[in-house]
């Protein structure tokens, strides 16, 4: 096909006429075969060179002038994968067959590039992707095998960059999970200087792995990237400077992929995104998050979310209906929104009908009662456990992973199996109908399974990759567009799967699991450097309530009580009541806002404060909260204001109010009274008519 003369995207301004301030710019020149993509805030250059070879030019800050370009001597394309014994690379030779450009949704444009390899292995579709006023680059390919034999992809790489170093020095951010219930991991901040002669860093990402799927390198100029993979199953990724190349090396690799393909079958290298900032980390987390928002989370349900949430663990498995109606009509008068049955309601893993001793009137019953009384309803629902007596796995002992992970005492499913797919998924749209379910509190533990099973429907060596696509994200995704209205929240015994595919499901995401304020507050500090703050919800345990508890746990997603409510003193009711009121009028600040640590990582022994600015109102919220240390206030500079702007500060505690300046927060500070020890304070900061 001949390819068309230079395109830009004006003619598409019809259907997508608000884009139009982007600048966005998806250019070709035929003479040279040169790719440009442009949105005005980033551009990217790509080429089919002379000989025949795709390769990445540039990717330039338009804002600062910033370019990162290949090092010397080194081409890169934006894929690199095996196919049999065959790399398909920068270095691989292509003829061009086809290349159109297109607006998608979500205020973006979309170029699609289509290239044949000329030793007639495959095609290969590339997808460049950028979004209004996102400084990302977002890429993912498609490679149909063209054989008529089968081929097995044997190797991908979602990170497929490399850029001139330039003799810099970097710096890289990487961030925890929440491993092994905390014990290895609650999402720390791990910052290192790369060593410029063989310096390494590794992210292993994934359900069940120690880090998150992002990865942040900033230059002593604060000159950065962002970078982030869409892949549920297990990675490892790598940023390593090489000073005698020249060279600053990423690399996202699948682990143990082997997947075979027939004639004229496709495999999806899973989307990644590559972003540029300027700035210190907290900026690297800002750029991620809105472009996260912007491009990939699953929309919001409304307005006011995240929600005020009761799950009623704190009960563990000892439920009744009585019991939950009591704390739903507690809950409903304190402003909670959703309220969730956990584990326990059913008559076990795996055999999901309401056990009929402890909900004798029905749950449909309960679960109309809870929302006569204005709340959203959802259950506990562990897609991919089954106790080893369930019926299901009475009739079909096979359809277990090859390994199990002890979720309760229950046995692990294989989602990539074809019949447990089919089974789980009819299961769980009879669940959800029967009960009203609204909301699905997903569990388990390691959400990709490992299964090398030569009796199931899956490849026994292509376990990782199949059981992430072809069974978990292909059964939630079959369940959300047959029952749209139901939310899904992500956990996994904690944050255990925290990537840039899990927020294109799930509204939400747990982050550290049940645990204490300390805790929680560790958890969001460092969750919220990658991910959006509605993907860090916190569950809150204590029955006597104090502002050291609530507030520990007021900063990010859905706020969720485990409080048994009916054990609760009167004051301690009330002090919820209002304590709920306060998060939601600062929730929608936090959740479009970019996060400032104040202070560094909460201890046991500090003063810790986290602050959102919100740009788009020019106004600021922070919580600061007091352990065990002395000193009855603490001066906070508060960042990202208006230096010249007139500001009100007040205090959600005390009834000091002040009117001070962007200039005056932001360099001399404002003081925050914490009285005593185990003690917080909520600031507000809110700009005054010039």
């Amino acid at each position: 096909m001949r390819p068309p003369r230079h395109f830009t995207l004006c003619a598409l301004a019809a259907c997508f006429a608000a884009a139009a301030s982007a600048q966005f710019h998806l250019g070709y020149d035929p003479e040279h075969r040169i790719w440009t993509v442009r949105n005005g805030v980033i551009e990217a250059v790509f080429h089919l060179t002379p000989s025949d070879t795709f390769e990445w030019q540039r990717l330039e800050d338009l804002r600062n002038g910033q370019a990162w370009t290949p090092p010397e001597g080194i081409a890169v394309a934006p894929f690199r994968f095996q196919v049999d014994e065959a790399l398909i690379d920068a270095r691989t030779h292509f003829r061009l067959v086809s290349h159109r450009a297109q607006a998608i949704a979500r205020r973006g444009y979309r170029r699609t590039i289509v290239l044949r390899d000329l030793g007639g292995l495959g095609q290969l579709t590339l997808e460049l992707e950028m979004y209004e006023n996102q400084p990302v680059l977002r890429y993912r390919t498609r490679f149909r095998n063209l054989r008529p034999a089968t081929v097995r992809v044997r190797a991908a790489d979602m990170l497929p960059w490399s850029f001139a170093e330039q003799e810099r020095t970097f710096r890289t951010l990487r961030i925890n999970q929440w491993v092994q219930y905390g014990k290895l991991g609650n999402f720390e901040p791990l910052a290192n200087t790369l060593n410029p002669q063989s310096g390494a860093v590794t992210v292993l990402s994934g359900a069940y792995g120690q880090h998150c799927g992002w990865l942040a390198v900033r230059d002593q100029a604060d000159n950065g990237l962002i970078a982030g993979w869409e892949f549920d199953g297990r990675a490892s990724a790598s940023v390593r400077q090489r000073r005698n190349e020249g060279a600053l090396h990423l690399a996202a690799s699948i682990l143990e992929l082997n997947r075979p393909l027939e004639m004229n079958q496709d495999f999806l290298v899973p989307g990644a995104f590559l972003g540029l900032f300027r700035g210190d980390w907290d900026e690297a987390g800002y750029r991620t998050q809105r472009f996260a928002e912007a491009a990939l989370a699953k929309p919001l349900p409304d307005g006011n979310f995240p929600w005020v949430v009761w799950d009623s663990w704190k009960y563990q498995t000892n439920l009744d209906e009585i019991t939950l109606r009591r704390n739903a009509e507690l809950a409903a008068e304190i402003g909670v929104e959703l309220f969730i049955i956990d584990l326990g309601w059913a008559r076990q893993i795996g055999d999901w009908r309401a056990h009929p001793r402890k909900f004798p009137s029905g749950l449909r019953a309960l679960s109309d009662y809870v929302h006569s009384l204005g709340m959203k309803f959802g259950l506990h629902f562990a897609v991919a456990e089954a106790a080893a007596t369930s019926p299901v796995l009475r009739a079909n002992p096979d359809w277990t992973s090859s390994e199990s992970y002890g979720y309760f005492e229950a046995l692990s499913l294989c989602l990539s199996h074809q019949p447990v797919k089919q089974w789980l998924i009819e299961e769980a749209v009879r669940m959800i109908d029967e009960y009203n379910v609204d909301w699905i509190l997903q569990d388990g533990e390691n959400m990709v399974k490992r299964c090398t099973k030569t009796t199931h429907t899956h490849d026994p060596l292509d376990s990782n990759y199949s059981n992430a696509v072809d069974g978990l994200n292909a059964v939630v995704a079959e369940l959300q567009r047959r029952r749209p209205q139901v939310l899904w929240e992500n956990c996994e015994s904690g944050g255990n799967m925290m990537t840039f595919n899990m927020v294109k499901y799930y509204v939400t995401s747990i982050a550290a699991d049940d645990s204490g304020p300390l805790t929680t507050r560790q958890a969001v500090y460092g969750a919220l450097y990658p991910f959006p703050p509605r993907y860090a919800d916190r569950y809150m345990p204590d029955e006597e309530l104090g502002s050291y508890i609530t507030r520990s746990f007021m900063f990010g997603g859905p706020w969720i009580l485990m409080n048994r409510l009916v054990q609760m003193r009167p004051e301690d009711l009330e002090l919820a009541t209002s304590e709920i009121a306060a998060y939601k009028a600062m929730r929608s600040s936090v959740r479009d806002g970019k996060v400032f640590r104040l202070t560094g990582r909460p201890t046991a022994t500090n003063v810790d404060a986290l602050q959102s600015y919100n740009e788009a109102t020019d106004t600021a919220v922070a919580v600061v909260t007091r352990g065990e240390v002395n000193g009855n206030s603490r001066v906070l500079r508060l960042r990202g204001l208006k230096p010249e702007q007139n500001y009100l500060v007040r205090f959600q505690d005390s009834r000091r109010m002040l009117t001070l300046t962007g200039e005056q927060l932001i360099v001399q500070g404002v003081r925050v009274d914490l009285p005593t020890m185990w003690s917080s304070e909520i600031v507000y900061v809110e700009p005054l008519a010039q």
